[in-house]
This record gives structure tokens, C-alpha cells and sequence, in this order.
């Protein structure tokens, strides 16, 4: 969850400290006794000690973890497809950043810390200080405090839950502008853009075509999964 790269360092057995109890989950990581609420899950989220490819998420009083590999047809390269789109379209427009997975995005008020599959925040709600850079213990920026105008989640097995109920209502809350929700496991592909409204998130009725239109972006974009030449599921994130 860094944004400068951390140089290899010899594996070892973590030190346990006098009558500490260490969480290892799925023999990949270890959770030091020392994570027991919001503050000191950020803490230990910004240190090195946390490896630097872990899902984890802490919201409702509740440290999240997903032991499990990314799967690659249906996640991984939906992820990297809408990256392609967006993050070329936000710099030639030159109104904000898109970030891609990795980056801890955390909210004090609401006490949730999560890594989504992709974030943007448009330069005037940086001005604002409506969301804000923190610094790591050794690195430059390694988490944004606040809120994004959007944030998109792809859908795995492991996240159904956490993406189609718990974030949705937490992200609404919170005062994401639009909830990007894609979930390429089924037969055919969902793809939702999400728009915060006063009673929760509406979502985006669609044009002919299925074309869904984004406020935050101004631009009409539509999700179409194909096959390569070895049969294999791709993606194309098409825009108007």
C-alpha cells in the first residue's frame, strides 16, 4: 500500500512482545495484539510492517482480511481495463488524479479504511482539503484522509458482502459522489455507476446501448467483455 517502491527485506518471524498474541491469517501475514480499533489499524496500515500487496479494510468496529489470490480474468484485468480508460482521461482533462488499487483511502468520522480497485478526486476537492495527503512512516503519501468523488470496486467471491452492502451504504455516508460497482462473474457482465442522492445511491439509469452517463467525468461509458484469440475473457471500457 506504497506509493515508492520498499527495498526486499529478509524474511523473519515477527518479535512477540510479553504476553502479546500475534493473528496470523492464512500463514501470509501477521496482525500485532497492538490493532484493536480504528487509530492504530491506519497506524499500522502506514508502517512497513504490513506487506505490500494485503486486502485488508476496517470498518463497523471490524478488521477485514482476504486471505484469498486475485483472480485474473475476472478481476485483475477489469481493474487494469478501467485504469486504461480513466486514469489517461483524467490527465489529458487535467482535473484531478485517479488512483489505482494499492492506496489506503480512509474516513476518521465513519472509522473505515479501505483499498478500493480504483479512486478519483478532481483537484477542486483537493483545494477544499475535502480529502488530504498522509504521510507514511518512511514514505512520501501512502493514504488519503477524507473523501473521493469516486471510487470503483470489482466484485470477487470473497468481497460480495463487503462491496454490495457494507460499502455501499458506508461510502454513501461518507459522500462519494459516484460508486463505480462492476461484477464480471456473471454470465453477463454488471456494471453499475452509482449516484449518491439524499436517500442513498441511485443507480444510473441506462441510455440506449447500455450506456451509463457519469457526472463526475462528463462522459458516457459502457463495459463490453469479448474474447482473445485463446478464448479468453477481455474488456474494453468504451466512452462517448
Amino acid at each position: 500500500m506504497r506509493t515508492a517502491e520498499r527495498t526486499t527485506r529478509k524474511a523473519q518471524r515477527p518479535k512477540r512482545k510479553a504476553g502479546g498474541v500475534i493473528l496470523r491469517i492464512a500463514g501470509r501475514f501477521d496482525v500485532p495484539k497492538s490493532v484493536r480499533d480504528h487509530a492504530s489499524f491506519r497506524r499500522w496500515a502506514r508502517s512497513p510492517e504490513i506487506p505490500e500487496h494485503a486486502r485488508v479494510a476496517f470498518y463497523n468496529r471490524t478488521l477485514w482480511i482476504d486471505p484469498d489470490m486475485e483472480q485474473f480474468y475476472v478481476h485483475n484485468q477489469v481493474k487494469a481495463e478501467v485504469t486504461a480508460v480513466l486514469r489517461p482521461l483524467v490527465k489529458a482533462a487535467g482535473t484531478g488524479r485517479y488512483g489505482t488499487d494499492g492506496m489506503l483511502i480512509s474516513n476518521p468520522d465513519l472509522e473505515l479504511s479501505t483499498v478500493p480497485d480504483g479512486f478519483y478526486f478532481s483537484f477542486g476537492t483537493f483545494r477544499t482539503g475535502t480529502i488530504r495527503e498522509v504521510a507514511g512512516v518512511k514514505n512520501g503519501c501512502v493514504e488519503f484522509e477524507g473523501v473521493p468523488d469516486m471510487i470503483l470496486e470489482v466484485v470477487s467471491s470473497s468481497s460480495e458482502t463487503k462491496d454490495l452492502v457494507d460499502l455501499r451504504d458506508l461510502y454513501w455516508r461518507a459522500g462519494v459522489k459516484e460508486y463505480w460497482l462492476i461484477d464480471a462473474r456473471t454470465e453477463e457482465v454488471s456494471f453499475e455507476v452509482l449516484k449518491s442522492t439524499a436517500g442513498g445511491y441511485v443507480a444510473t439509469k441506462r441510455l440506449p446501448g447500455r450506456w451509463l452517463r457519469s457526472d463526475v467525468f462528463q462522459r458516457a461509458f459502457r463495459l463490453v467483455r469479448s474474447q482473445d484469440s485463446v478464448g479468453r475473457p477481455e474488456y474494453t471500457l468504451e466512452l462517448r
